[in-house]
C-alpha cells in the first residue's frame, strides 16, 4: 500500500496510437469503461449506456464553459517572422489586454508589434514579460468591444492540443465543444463533457435525471507538466469559477436524499470541491481556484466521476486517481491498454461508481 504519492507513481508506457487524433463518429458512441469501486469489477460499454446506471432524481453536474479560438497567427512587424500567440486570459476589456503565450518566445520583446490577418488589420503591442513564454499584449482596435471580440474569433482557430498534430478544421470547431456550452472563457474543452449529445440528454432528462451547471474556464494550466516528484509541491494555475445558488440547490437536495451525484470531468471536481461549507454541502462562488486533487483526499460532495483516460504524469490523472483509488486506477489503465481504448483528448470514457 503505497501512503505519500509521487509524480513518478503516475508513469506508465502509453502505445502512441491510442492517443485519439480525431473524434468518434458519433458523440455518444465512444466506449466506456464502467469501474466500481466497492467490487473493483471493470465493465466495457458505450457511452450512450452511461443512462443505464442513474435513476430518477439523481444528479449530473456539468461544466458549460464554453471553449473560445484562442490560437491565432501574427506576423512580427520588420522581419515578418510567423509568431503562434495563444490567448490565455482577457487582462483588462477597456484596454484590450491579455495574457498570451507566444511561440517561438526569442524573437518577441517588449515594444514589439504584432499584425494578424491576411491585410494586418489587427495590431497588438508587447508591453509585458510575463514568464519565458508568456507575455502581457495590448490590441490596437478602435472598434467597440463586441467587433473586437468578433475579429478575434475570426482570426483565431480551435486550440486543439499540440499532439493533435494537424490543423483544426470545420469538425474540430463543433467536436471540441461541449454540446451544453454556454460561458466563453476557456482555452481547452472540458473533455468529459464531450461525449454527451443531445439526444442523450433528452433522454436522461426524461429519466428523471437532474443537471446542475457551474463553470471552470479551464486553462493550460490544467495541462502544465508536472515537474516536481513531492506532488505537494506543485501549484495549479488559478481558473476562474463561478457556481450559482441553483446549481447548489440542486446539489444539496441530492446530498440530503443520498442520491447519486455525479461530476462531469476533472474540471467540474475541482469547481466544485473548491467550494464546500463546513457542513459539507455546496456553496455559491464567483472568483478563481488553484485547488490540486491528489491522492489520498476525501471527497465532499460528488460519489461518481465521468472522466477520459488521462495521459501518465498529469494532473488529470492525479484527480482521478484520488477519486478512483490510484490502485484501481492503475488497473483500469492496463485494462484500456490492453483493451486498445482511445486516451485523451478525443478519447473514450470512464464512469467511476
Amino acid at each position: 500500500m503505497i501512503t505519500k504519492m509521487k509524480l513518478s507513481h503516475f508513469s506508465y508506457e502509453l502505445p502512441e496510437e491510442l492517443l485519439a487524433k480525431r473524434p468518434t463518429k458519433n458523440r455518444d458512441e465512444s466506449r466506456l469503461m464502467v469501474v466500481h469501486r466497492d467490487t473493483g469489477k471493470i465493465e466495457h460499454r458505450q457511452f450512450k449506456d452511461l443512462i443505464d446506471y442513474f435513476d430518477n432524481q439523481d444528479v449530473i453536474i456539468l461544466n458549460n464553459t464554453k471553449v473560445f479560438p484562442a490560437r491565432m497567427y501574427g506576423n512580427k512587424e520588420k522581419t515578418g517572422a510567423r509568431i503562434e500567440v495563444f490567448l490565455l486570459r482577457e487582462l483588462n476589456e477597456d484596454n484590450r489586454l491579455w495574457d498570451v503565450l507566444v511561440d517561438p518566445a526569442r524573437k518577441i520583446r517588449i515594444g514589439n508589434k504584432l499584425y494578424f490577418g491576411k491585410d494586418g488589420s489587427l495590431v497588438a503591442e508587447v508591453i509585458d514579460n510575463t514568464t519565458s513564454r508568456g507575455r502581457t499584449l495590448r490590441f490596437l482596435f478602435d472598434g467597440s468591444y463586441e467587433a473586437f471580440r468578433e475579429k478575434l474569433n475570426e482570426l483565431g482557430e480551435t486550440p486543439l492540443p499540440k499532439y493533435i498534430d494537424r490543423d483544426p478544421d470545420a469538425e474540430d470547431k463543433e467536436r471540441y465543444q461541449t454540446v451544453y456550452a454556454k460561458e466563453q472563457g476557456a482555452v481547452a474543452a472540458p473533455t468529459a463533457g464531450l461525449h454527451f449529445s443531445k439526444h442523450l440528454l433528452k433522454r436522461l432528462e426524461i429519466k428523471g435525471i437532474d443537471f446542475a451547471e457551474v463553470t471552470l474556464h479551464v486553462g493550460l494550466g490544467t495541462f502544465r507538466p508536472v515537474e516536481v516528484e513531492d506532488l505537494s509541491k506543485h501549484k495549479m494555475e488559478s481558473e476562474k469559477i463561478s457556481i450559482n445558488e441553483e446549481a447548489c440547490n440542486i446539489v444539496n437536495n441530492a446530498l440530503k436524499e443520498k442520491k447519486r451525484i455525479c461530476a462531469v470531468g476533472t474540471t467540474t471536481l475541482r469547481a466544485i470541491e473548491s467550494s464546500v461549507s463546513t457542513h459539507g454541502t455546496l456553496n455559491p462562488f464567483d472568483g478563481w481556484t488553484n485547488k490540486f486533487i491528489f491522492p489520498p483526499y476525501e471527497f465532499k460532495i460528488p460519489n461518481c466521476m465521468i472522466t477520459n483516460l488521462h495521459t501518465p504524469k498529469s494532473t488529470l490523472m492525479m484527480h482521478t486517481a484520488a477519486f478512483c483509488g490510484f490502485e484501481l486506477l492503475k488497473k483500469a489503465y492496463a485494462e484500456a491498454i490492453k483493451e486498445k481504448y482511445n486516451f485523451f483528448t478525443y478519447g473514450d470514457a470512464m464512469l467511476i461508481l
